[in-house]
This record gives structure tokens, C-alpha cells and sequence, in this order.
């Protein structure tokens, strides 16, 4: 088959997870704009924005959901609140907690905020109430009674001198409260829905406040009055002031009023003049929104904004968990994480290097994964969930199939890693469940549907070749060739390495061979017992594999369409077979979340790799071979190492320097350096080279001396260890000797209270005394019996005397006893 050169893979390490870090709530960065914190569940995670990763997750013992958090102005104190009604504060660098303390409300905390000298903790709750908290005398200094149902919003008025807090509740009125009287002074009302924000202007006398009944109120502080009520025409989650920068979005250098961003329904963000009302600008984004018939509210509906005045940039939330960083002077977009992905349904490299990653999910959205900083790119176009994906053979197109019964095509471009539709073709008349991408040149397509047919779609030659300039026609497809294929759901195709097959794997269980040139049928493959989830070319060989729902997966001869291989091992459904190792190996992956590598030479399972908790959809590996994804319904991506080369060098440097050390204890044996012997020995943690050294050791004329000598001279933990191999010879009779003379050696030198600081003491001894109590009854018994053994030789009679003594008359007779004896 293969060539022998190739080396089998024996394990995967996992290199990059990408898992759910956030499914909506609060989301907030620290002021130096290095790390965003939100929250998924009962976890609070901390994530670098560099590198994407979740460097740190806080999470509460109770495992109780956190229902709120604040992070303080100057960075130093993290606050959270959860449903057991406990507030905590945590030490947010090193993840630990400093105190715990009861949040007095008799219902879970709602809101949170610090005032600007990070000195008082403001808490709104469920129960309609607010307390007040001073953090550094650690008491509550105030309980402030009076809203109507959640409090859903506090903010502290931002000159501390005034001590006013501001608050919202069900009734939609603004509350301020003087912290001096501990009553409501005022009672601000405009909104005719739920009020969202609160923002303060730099001169601390205006206000604009955001609500979800579609208008932003500027109001005058001094007369508590509204100033202006501007129209936005959307549900508002956040508005928040722009800063008096130059050169930021919507600003003019003549323009010294007060500006503000707006974040909503409609998925965008408008800058907006307080003073005229009018909006200065509308971002327009690349894709064509999809709006509900109703009042055209978007599906990607902003859920929170905040903004990063340090970094000239703002921070935006959508509804499915996109958390997206904007360039603060143009609104062009900077980052993009996706906190939550859904359930994964495929995955396959992409890039000239395999530096991204394409995923499908749940959704109508692909998103491209730029593996070092995480970066996610969303592709729309498809207005069903896309169902599955594949790449061409160069990384830079691939080809999507979705439940809108259509095809599409994309392009990265390999400067700035954008990626773009290019064609698109419909024609199937239900789902389209599989696809798959020529693999010598970019010339065709073949899709597999629920409707039971195959179809080809040519590339026509200006997608095949090389773009020449960016263009943004989405050109149309159309099948060359239609089939019916089979009697069930089509699972999966794939194209051979020389384009001149393809393959076929179905709900009816039978997995079929076509030519690609006319889709003419060239064989069946039958044998499994249930349906077929995948099928894939063997890259060397005239072989197809096939996995199936019977937990099984089979190889398959081109020639005679006869199965060469079984291979058994998972307990459910296998979803996606691969080749790697140069077709020398198979991985797996099935229903039960498991990875299984198998070589196909011995049809024997090498490694069971587990990472995920369901059903892993998606798996595919880079072109270097180096690499596997894999793609769950638990809704997490991991990326796999191949680290076979690394182990095999790590096995091999271990093996050469116990080769050198034991030539170096052989050397200090033959020179009698004992106490240096014994030290390299215990240093290697090989009980049984301990052994040898203290039985060489014994052997010299002053043995049980020098051993006595030498064990003293040893470090405390190495007398630890040397204990803790005592107890290991002590359970095996040829060795007890040697274990006993160490032990003696110990309790007789070292004080009782040295050893009970000996780590591992107690297990030490306690496997110490029941096999020294049965070395004390075998010696006793050899004691007694080496005993009767001489009494019976001391007291036994000599029976082969010489004849002549025994030859005397009787005492009155003349008969001999000889004679005697023969009579």
C-alpha cells in the first residue's frame, strides 16, 4: 500500500479550543482595553482580546448562576452577584476570591455599578430595592426604598461631590437619589418603555437617557427637565456620548455639541446631534439585512454598546453573541469574537497555509475563524441553516450547501484574508445535505440532497482561474447533470483524487460509485446494516471508505466493489471517517463525541481521543498532515496536534539519558562512592536501581554500616523516597531483607517527630506493617523447624556402625546377636 517511510500517528494534543464564552448579558472591558470580560452561566469569563482566548474563567462555588458583574473604574475590584443572593468580590488578574458577603435583598441582584472613585458599590435588585456599599469599610450605608418592580439600571451621578444616584425600574421613570437624605429628590418621566441607559455629558449637567419606546431624551440636570426628546425609530438598547476628539465619526472640526451613539433593533450604529435631533450618520454594513415584516427589526438586533475612549474604539453586542470592535473614527470594523456558536455542524481549513478555519452552524451565517487571534469573519448569503462545506484542493475556495436548497461558492482573498460569494446555483428541490469540491483542478461541484438526486455544477472558467481584480457579481450556476441516486436522504459525496469518481453514501445504507463525467452508475457498495453517514476517497489507493450509523467502518475494493476491511470499536454512530498518514491510517469520529484513530494494516484502534461531550459533526485535517478539527454539537472546535514526532523525540532523549545515568551508576558503585550511587539512583525514581545500589552496598565487608551511614547522610526527601520504596520490596520476600535493614537504619536514627513530617508517612507505614508482621511468622516458623531439625540430630541413633561392635556373647548365653537376628 503505502510506502514503509511513512510514520503512523499515535496521538493528538489538543493545541486550540474554541468553546461558548458568552451567551448573553453585561459585557465589559477594562480601561486599558486588554482583556473583556462577560459571562456564560455560572462563569464569569475573562477574555484576552489579543489572542481571543479565554484566559481565565471565574466561577461561583455554589455553582449558582451569576446574575450581574462590575469591574471598577480604576481596575482593581470585580464585583459579582449571584442567584443565591451573595455578592463577591474577586481579585479578577488571579481569579480568587477576596470576600463573600450577603447582598440583604431578598431576591437576586439585577444591576451594579461603582461610582468614579471606585469607593461605593451601588446595587439594584429584584426585590425593589437599592443598597448602597462602601468597599473599603465594607458595611452597606445605605437602603434605598421607593421603585416599582427590577431595578434594572443604577448609575451615580459623575461629580461625587453632589452624591445623587440615578436609577430605572418597571414603572419607566428615572429616580434620582440624594445618598445624603437617602430619599428620591426627583422623579424623571418621558419614557413610555423600558429606560436602557444612562450617559453624562463631560460638563456633568446634560444627560441622555435611551429607552426601548424608540426616542432618546437629553435632559438638563439643573431644572431636571427634558431638553429635547429625539425620535430614533428603534428599539434603543444603549446610547453613549462621544467624546470631544477630533477626527471621530460624525464630528466636525467646527462642531462642539454634544454627540451620542445609538445601538438597537435595527443592528447598526447612528451618530446623532443632541442639539438639532438629527442623525449624522448610519453605518452601513456589508451585508444585506434581513428584516422581520413587522416594524424592521433586524435579526443581528444590537444588545449592548459600550465605549473604549482610551482606544478611540467602541464595542458592540448582537443578538447571536457576536461581540464586535469598531474603529471609533470611521466605524470600519476592527475585530470580531463569537461568543456562542450553536450547534457545529462542519468545519473544514482554509487559506493558502491553513491559518483560518470555515465552520458552519446552526445558523444562516458562515464564520470564518482566523486561528491565531480567533478574529471571526460572518459570511451571509444563505437564508437557511448551511448544512455543509468543502474546500478546494489550494485552501482559497470553497463551496457551502444549505437547507434554502441552494449551492454557493467563496473566494478568500489571500492578502487580506476577506472572503466573498461568488457564485451561487439552485435547482435541488429540498435540503441540500452534502458537497464536495473537485480535488486536481477547480472545474466542478457535486451536491447530494434530500430530494435523492445528485447534481454537477461546471465552474465556469471565471471562478476556476485566478481573480484579477475584486469584484462583487455573485455569478449563477447551473447542474450540467442530475441523477436520482438513491432510495433515502444522500449523507455524503466525495470526488477522487483524479476527478474521474465519485462517491455516494446514503440513508438507505448502500453507498454507490459514479463517473463524474455523466454520473453514470458504476457500482454499489452493501454491507452495512444501517445508513451511511460519510464516504471518502483513499489518496493512494483504489479504496473507498465508508462510516456508518451501525457503529462501523469499512473499506472498500474500486475494483470489485467488495469490502476489505470491518473496523469496530465505537458504541454509536460514526459520522466522519478521514484518510491520514498517507492513507495509511484512519480517524473517526462519532455520536458519542469520541475520536478514534485506527491503522489499517493491523485493523487495530491506536488512540481514542475525547474532547467533546456530543456528537462531533465536523472533522477534517490541514494539508500538511500535522492537524485535525474537529466540530461538535456541543457547540466547541478543537484544533489537534499531531504530536507523534514530538513524543517519539521525547521517548528517545529519555531513553539516552537513562542509558548515561546508569553507566554513571555504574561507575560509582565500581568506585564505591555509595552515598553519590544512592543519591542518582532515589533521583531517577526507579525503586528497583535503589535496590540494587543498597544490595551492592551489603555486600562489602562493613555493608549494614556503611548503609547505615550513607542513609543518614541523604537529604529529607530523599529519605522520603527511600522509605517509600521500602514499603514497595518489603511486599516481595527475597527483597525484605534490604527493606528491613533501611527501616531499621530510619527508626532507630531519626526522632519520632522527624518522621511524622515525612510526606507520605502514614501510607509508608501502614503497607510497611502488614507484610513485615508476615516475614516476622515466616522467620519464626523457619525458626522452629530449623530447631527440631537439630534435636532430631543431636537425639537420633546411628544405625551403620561397624559390624565387630555389635558381635558379644548374651549374658548367659553363647549365641551371637548376629545369629539372633537371623533367627
Amino acid at each position: 500500500m503505502a510506502p514503509h517511510s511513512v510514520q503512523f500517528k499515535t496521538n493528538y494534543l489538543v493545541e486550540k479550543k474554541i468553546e461558548p464564552f458568552y451567551k448573553g448579558g453585561k459585557v465589559q472591558i477594562n480601561k486599558e482595553g486588554t482583556h473583556l470580560l462577560c459571562i456564560c452561566q455560572n462563569k464569569l469569563n475573562i477574555v484576552e482580546i489579543t489572542t481571543g482566548t479565554v484566559v481565565r474563567s471565574i466561577e461561583q462555588e455554589d455553582q449558582e448562576d451569576i446574575t450581574c458583574f462590575v469591574l471598577s473604574p480604576d481596575d482593581e475590584m470585580l464585583v459579582t452577584g449571584s442567584r443565591a443572593l451573595l455578592l463577591k468580590q474577586w481579585q479578577w488578574q488571579e481569579g480568587t476570591c477576596i470576600r463573600s458577603w450577603k447582598a440583604i435583598h431578598t431576591a437576586p441582584v439585577s444591576s451594579m455599578t461603582f461610582d468614579p472613585t471606585s469607593t461605593l458599590l451601588a446595587t439594584g435588585g429584584c426585590d425593589n430595592t437599592i443598597k448602597i456599599w462602601d468597599m473599603h469599610k465594607r458595611y452597606c450605608t445605605h437602603n434605598l426604598k421607593g421603585s416599582f418592580g427590577v431595578v434594572h439600571l443604577v448609575e451615580f451621578h459623575p461629580d461625587m461631590s453632589l452624591l445623587q444616584l440615578f436609577s430605572s425600574s418597571m414603572d419607566y421613570k428615572i429616580r434620582i437619589w440624594d445618598l445624603q437624605t437617602s430619599k428620591c429628590v426627583s422623579i424623571l418621566e418621558t419614557h413610555f418603555s423600558a429606560v436602557t441607559s444612562l450617559s453624562f455629558s463631560p460638563d456633568r449637567n446634560t444627560m441622555v437617557s435611551s429607552g426601548r419606546d424608540k426616542i432618546c431624551a437629553v435632559w438638563d440636570l439643573e431644572t431636571k427637565s427634558v431638553k429635547r426628546t429625539i425620535p430614533v425609530f428603534e428599539s434603543v438598547e444603549v446610547a453613549v456620548l462621544l467624546p470631544n476628539s477630533p477626527n471621530l465619526i460624525g464630528r466636525d472640526k467646527d462642531t462642539d455639541s454634544l454627540l451620542f451613539i445609538t445601538a438597537g433593533s435595527k443592528g447598526i450604529l447612528r451618530v446623532w446631534d443632541s442639539a438639532t435631533a438629527k442623525c449624522l450618520y448610519t453605518q452601513k454594513l456589508p451585508h444585506t439585512k434581513q428584516k422581520s415584516s413587522e416594524d424592521g427589526v433586524d435579526e443581528n438586533n444590537l444588545t449592548h454598546c459600550l465605549l473604549l475612549p482610551n482606544q478611540e474604539e467602541v464595542v458592540t453586542v448582537n443578538a447571536e453573541h457576536s461581540i464586535i470592535i469598531y474603529d471609533l473614527h470611521n466605524l470600519d470594523l476592527k475585530k470580531q469574537f463569537v461568543g456562542y456558536n450553536e450547534e457545529v455542524l462542519d468545519v473544514k481549513f482554509l487559506g493558502p497555509s491553513d491559518s483560518h478555519i470555515v465552520v458552519a452552524t446552526n445558523s444562516t451565517q458562515l464564520k470564518v475563524f482566523e486561528l491565531a487571534t480567533l478574529n471571526c469573519q460572518i459570511l451571509h448569503g444563505h437564508s437557511e441553516i448551511v448544512l455543509a462545506l468543502d474546500v478546494f484542493k489550494k485552501g482559497l475556495m470553497f463551496a457551502s450547501c444549505s437547507k434554502d436548497h441552494t449551492i454557493r461558492i467563496w473566494r478568500m482573498n489571500k492578502d487580506t484574508g476577506k472572503v466573498d460569494c461568488i457564485a451561487m446555483g439552485g435547482g435541488h428541490a429540498r435540503d441540500v445535505g452534502t458537497i464536495a469540491c473537485s480535488r486536481l483542478h477547480k472545474s466542478f461541484i457535486v451536491s447530494g440532497s434530500q430530494d435523492l438526486t445528485l447534481k454537477i455544477w461546471k465552474l465556469p472558467e471565471s471562478i476556476s482561474s485566478a481573480p484579477t481584480k475584486p469584484t462583487s457579481v455573485v455569478e449563477s450556476l447551473y447542474a450540467s447533470v442530475t441523477e436520482k441516486g438513491h432510495d433515502k436522504d444522500i449523507n455524503s459525496v466525495a470526488v477522487s483524487p483524479n476527478d474521474k469518481l465519485i462517491v455516494s453514501g446514503s440513508q438507505d445504507k448502500t453507498a454507490k460509485l459514479w463517473s463524474s463525467s455523466d454520473l453514470s452508475l458504476l457500482g454499489v457498495f452493501r454491507g452495512h446494516s444501517r445508513g451511511i453517514w460519510c464516504v471518502q476517497f483513499s489518496p493512494v489507493d483504489q479504496v473507498v471508505a465508508t462510516s456508518s450509523a451501525d457503529g462501523t467502518v469499512k473499506l472498500w475494493g474500486l475494483k470489485d466493489f467488495s469490502c476489505l476491511k470491518t473496523f469496530e470499536g465505537h458504541d454509536a454512530s460514526v459520522l466522519k471517517v478521514i484518510f491520514v498518514s498517507h492513507g495509511t491510517q484512519l480517524m473517526t469520529s462519532g455520536s458519542d463525541g469520541l475520536l478514534k484513530l485506527w491503522t489499517i494494516k493491523t485493523n487495530e484502534c491506536d488512540k481514542t481521543l475525547d474532547g467533546h461531550e456530543d456528537k462531533v459533526w465536523g472533522l477534517h485535517a490541514n494539508r500538511q498532515d500535522s492537524a485535525v478539527i474537529t466540530a461538535s454539537a456541543d457547540s466547541s472546535i478543537i484544533l489537534w496536534k499531531d504530536v507523534t514526532e514530538v513524543e517519539l523525540a521525547e521517548e528517545r532523549a529519555k531513553k539516552e539519558t537513562e542509558i548515561l545515568q546508569q553507566q554513571e551508576l555504574s561507575n560509582l558503585l565500581h568506585e564505591k562512592r555509595f552515598l553519590k550511587a544512592l543519591g542518582l539512583a532515589i533521583s531517577l525514581d526507579q525503586p528497583h536501581t535503589v535496590l540494587k545500589v543498597i544490595k551492592v552496598i551489603l555486600r562489602e565487608p562493613q555493608g549494614k554500616d556503611d548503609l547505615e551511614k550513607n542513609i543518614l547522610r541523604l537529604r529529607k526527601d530523599q529519605k522520603e523516597s527511600v522509605l517509600r520504596y521500602c514499603s514497595i520490596w518489603n511486599t516481595n520476600s527475597r527483597n525484605c531483607h534490604e527493606a528491613q535493614c533501611v527501616l531499621n537504619t530510619l527508626l532507630t536514627n531519626e526522632p519520632p517527630e522527624d518522621l511524622l513530617q515525612f510526606s507520605g508517612i502514614r501510607g509508608s507505614v501502614e503497607a510497611l506493617i502488614p507484610y513485615t508482621e508476615r516475614h516476622m511468622q515466616r522467620m519464626g516458623r523457619l525458626l522452629q523447624a530449623s530447631m527440631f531439625v537439630d534435636f532430631m540430630w543431636q537425639h537420633m541413633k546411628l544405625t551403620d556402625l561397624p559390624m565387630e561392635e555389635n558381635t558379644a556373647p548374651g549374658p548367659n548365653t553363647g549365641i551371637t546377636q548376629r545369629e539372633t537376628s537371623k533367627a
